[in-house]
């Protein structure tokens, strides 16, 4: 059995100097599609979850599916929460079968985030999970300008120390000059301010807003202390522009568009599994 919590397989690349790479599904033919790339990378992964989809009457089926899928992978595959928004959101996806979750209390004032990822670690560490968390604020990409070139809601080194060591949270999300979604200028990460933060607390850094970040930019980051990287924008852009192309053929059909999907998907999921150093990781007597 593959499935397991993400927490052995940060340390491994924190200590290793690689990247764990977190992939968003809203669906099975993504899932179908992350899930083949890991298999051919022999690669470890996490497949996330976003809480919205806790909201809507799929979203136990379709975390009940990715842990199936992730039973039967070769290599160790954790079931995440991505961007719990509350304390209860997290709850409910650990009771659906989440291996670990991410509240994101980033828009809360510090004394609040701190208080609600203590209670999501409590909780979460009673039924062998771990927690992300968030400090700073990443925004959206279609914003950039406006934050991430003026380093607006950049997370601040001074409060990295006490949030770590009050909430017990297991890895910690940072802003260092990423974006949500596609970016309208060229993004720029601040690396001082990473070295910085990696030098204080000793948990694994994350890095959400992956996508559109340079093969460069991402192995810098990795080699700065980043040890998991969000993605999914990539994988939806180009599973888009194959379905379109698949439906502007001469005979287009329903299958001949939505195959494309996991084709789109397992490609960009490996590619990124090769920039962040993953491939072949999981070769440890899984495989």
């Amino acid at each position: 059995m593959a499935l397991d919590s993400m927490l052995t397989e940060l340390k491994k690349a924190q200590q290793n100097r690689y990247g764990i790479p977190s992939f968003n599904t809203f669906d099975s033919r993504g899932a179908d599609g992350i899930f083949a790339a890991l298999a051919e990378k022999r690669a470890p992964g996490i497949v996330a979850i976003y809480s919205g989809v806790f909201d809507q009457p799929q979203g136990g089926a379709l975390t009940a599916y990715v842990r199936k899928l992730a039973e039967q992978a070769p290599g160790p595959v954790a079931v995440l929460l991505d961007h719990g928004a509350s304390f209860e959101h997290c709850v409910k996806a650990l009771t659906l079968g989440c291996t670990d979750v991410m509240f994101d209390g980033s828009k809360l004032p510090l004394e609040e985030n701190i208080a609600t990822t203590k209670l999501v670690v409590r909780a979460a560490h009673k039924v062998g999970a771990s927690v992300e968390a968030e400090l700073g604020h990443v925004g959206r990409g279609s914003e950039y300008r406006s934050f991430g070139l003026l380093r607006k809601g950049f997370t601040k080194p001074d409060e990295v120390e006490r949030f770590v060591a009050e909430t017990g949270v297991d890895a910690l999300a940072i802003a260092i000059g990423t974006a949500h979604g596609k970016y309208e200028c060229e993004p720029q990460l601040a690396l001082d301010l990473l070295t910085d933060i990696r030098q204080r607390v000793a948990v694994p850094l994350v890095l959400h807003g992956g996508s559109g970040l340079a093969a460069e930019q991402f192995r810098a980051a990795i080699a700065g202390g980043i040890s998991k990287v969000n993605i999914f924008t990539a994988m939806a852009e180009a599973a888009t522009e194959s379905m379109v192309d698949a439906a502007r053929a001469d005979a287009p059909s329903y299958f001949g568009i939505t195959t494309r999907i996991t084709e789109a998907f397992k490609e960009r999921c490996a590619a990124h599994l090769d920039i962040f150093g993953a491939t072949g990781r999981a070769a440890d007597g899984r495989l």
